[in-house]
């Protein structure tokens, strides 16, 4: 569905809860571990393309993770250190991310959903938009 305030993005929640941010899309997966600073936010994997960049307060938008299963604690740091994403979009599954943004919900009550987008609307969200998650689904509107 579209229309000139934004669009809603079909996908399937695999950790419920609501979120909104600006979404940063990462043109690579990238792997939590020795790729993003727990304590800053920043992507420090010096081959990323988006090196540099922080990840805090946005919504990731990313078509994997990739590597080591130290990525969720990695992941769990940072959201529980406030330096982490407040949402993930991802392009396909992956079971170490959804660990990583779950212990902090279990251990802190902070909850960071995520979601597996279709392969439409993954190749519809821009770094920039606003994306809004919550019980209505996972709503964009451009920059």
């Amino acid at each position: 569905m579209s229309d000139r305030t934004g669009w809603t993005a079909e996908g399937r929640i695999v950790l419920e809860g609501s979120a909104a941010g600006t979404a940063l899309v990462l043109e690579q997966p990238l792997s939590f571990w020795g790729g993003l600073d727990a304590v800053t936010g920043l992507i420090c994997d010096e081959r990323h393309p988006q090196r540099d960049e922080s990840v805090a307060g946005r919504v990731v938008v990313m078509p994997a993770g990739r590597g080591s299963s130290s990525s969720s604690s990695v992941l769990a740091e940072a959201i529980r250190n406030g330096s982490g994403p407040v949402a993930l979009l991802l392009g396909e599954p992956d079971g170490i991310i959804v660990l990583g943004a779950l212990i902090p919900r279990l251990l802190d009550q902070r909850t960071t959903p995520v979601v597996v987008l279709s392969p439409g609307a993954y190749s519809r969200v821009k770094t920039g938009d606003h994306v809004v998650i919550d019980g209505q689904g996972v709503r964009v509107s451009p920059r």
